[in-house]
Order: C-alpha cells, then structure tokens, then sequence
C-alpha cells in the first residue's frame, strides 16, 4: 500500500534541506556543503543519488561511477545512446549520459511517481535533454520497450533499501535481453553482505542468460567483510575489461573487476534464480548508512 503523500516540506535548521513524503518513504534532499547546486537524496534515512546540477557529469557515489565506466565503455566516447534506466532516483545517471553522450535518448522508469515530481520540481532535468520518466513499475516498464532498441539497460532499483524479487530473475533478464540490441550492455546495482548468496546467485542468473559477465565492487565487499554495493555487468559480445579494471582500480575507492574463471569461481556453483523462487536482496544492516 502507499504511504501517504501529506507534504512535510521545509528547510533543517542546519542545512536548507527539503523533506516530503513520497510513494517510497521520506525522501529527502540535502544540500551538499562543498558544491553549491548539489544535492543527495535520502529516501527513509538510506542515501539514493547525488546531483550536481552545475556538473551533472560528476558522480560522487561510488557505485555510480562504476555505472559511469559502463556508460563510458559501451561505445566510443560521445557517440550518443539509447538507454533504459530501471530505477531513477534523482536521475543522477540520466542526466550523466546526457552531459557526455549529447543527442543521446533515454528512457526512465521510475515507480514512485511522487519522488518523480520532487525531483522534476527541485532538481529540474534540462529541457534539451531528451529523458522520458515512466511512473511504471520496472518489469512493466521495460515491457513496454521496443525489441532491440537499447544499447544499454541499467537496473538500479530498490524498494525499502531492498530489490524487488521480481527484477532478480532469468525471466527478467530475458525482458532485458529483448530490449536490448545485439551487442547491447546490462548493467546492474546489486547490494548484498556476508556470505553474498544473494549477489553469488544474481551473477548465477546473468550467466544463464548472457555470454560474457564482469563484477566491479570493492575487495572487502568482495571477501564478504561488510555490506555493499557490486556492480554486475553483461553482454553478449566482449565486455572491455582492461579498461574497466584500469578505471575501477584508480577509483578515489577503488574497486577490483572479476572475470572469466576467477567470477566463475567466486560465484561457487550458485543455481540462476527464477520467478517461481525469487526473493528481495537482503536488507542492508543498520550500520550500512550510518
């Protein structure tokens, strides 16, 4: 069921920070002291994007960046896109593609239709850039993607901090299979912690379905030391992994990639996960935003 939409709007006495109730929680937007126009959104206290509305090529979260170096990677630079992104926050990654992939299209799915409006009121996309948001659930809203039409399909959802079973499945990834064109990139945010059965399987299930798999994430996330972010990517053809390794390893945080053996190895025998088993990502422990 919905949470209420009563506003709760107005400035911290501390930081101009904006507060309202949304789909999702309570979302909200807190300045960030060290750039004038950016922002963080938080949705129930657990961080979702940053935006810097001067410099929306600058992504400060570390699992962006990584989605920054498949953006970068998926075709020559500047040579603009056809992108779908599942999950939208604060369009942090949209607007990225738009900064430095220009005339690139996109589309944006995007379930909590309140967030949307905060957002498209507080943090305005620009009129030039060609971004179409979608108030859909994720696996509808692909559904209604043509087959073929993407280059690149990215899945950054999360539902009370946790992905919806629904978006973790073989049948799932054959919807993304369908958008995308031959060639096209897959490219997930999965959240996991020790023992990472959860992201063990998600890599499972990509391999069931596409050739070729890289896992960018940082080492002790890796070793199952802490809760994390990993980001899961896929194609049918070569993914370029000298670079992505290069970019990932001189991360202000830096990340290590996995591939070939060494993931088949990390990955353990894990079974791919379908519908009829699915099941949401762990939720993070309270410790993971603090």
């Amino acid at each position: 069921m919905a949470k209420s939409r009563n506003t709760r709007r107005g400035r911290d006495a501390d930081a101009a920070a904006v507060a309202e109730t949304v789909d999702g929680g309570l979302a909200r937007l807190v300045p960030d002291r060290d750039r004038p126009r950016a922002w963080t959104l938080l949705i129930d206290g657990a961080p979702q994007s940053h935006v810097d509305l001067d410099d929306p090529a600058h992504l400060s979260f570390e699992y962006q960046r990584r989605l920054g170096h498949v953006i970068d990677l998926v075709s020559p630079p500047g040579r603009p896109l056809q992108v779908v992104h599942l999950g939208g926050g604060a369009l942090t990654l949209a607007r990225y593609v738009a900064a430095t992939r220009p005339r690139s299209t996109q589309q944006v799915v995007e379930r909590d239709a309140a967030l949307v409006r905060l957002v498209r009121r507080e943090l305005p996309l620009d009129p030039a850039a060609r971004i179409r948001v979608r108030s859909l659930d994720a696996r509808e809203g692909l559904a209604k993607v043509p087959d073929g039409w993407a280059d690149l399909v990215m899945a950054d959802v999360f539902s009370g901090a946790r992905t919806p079973a629904h978006l973790t499945s073989t049948e799932f990834l054959d919807e993304v299979r369908r958008a995308l064109k031959p060639g096209g990139c897959y490219a997930a945010n999965i959240a996991d912690g020790p023992p990472l059965a959860h992201l063990r399987g998600q890599i499972a299930t990509a391999a069931a379905r596409f050739p070729d798999l890289a896992l960018v994430a940082d080492p002790t996330v890796l070793r199952g030391k802490r809760f994390g972010n990993a980001v899961l990517v896929a194609s049918d053809l070569p993914l370029p992994i000298a670079e992505l390794t290069r970019r990932a390893a001189s991360d202000p945080h830096p990340g290590r990639v996995e591939h070939g053996r060494a993931l088949t190895d990390f990955t353990g025998g894990a079974a791919p996960v379908a519908d009829a088993t699915a099941v949401a990502s762990p939720a993070p422990p309270p410790s993971a935003f603090s």
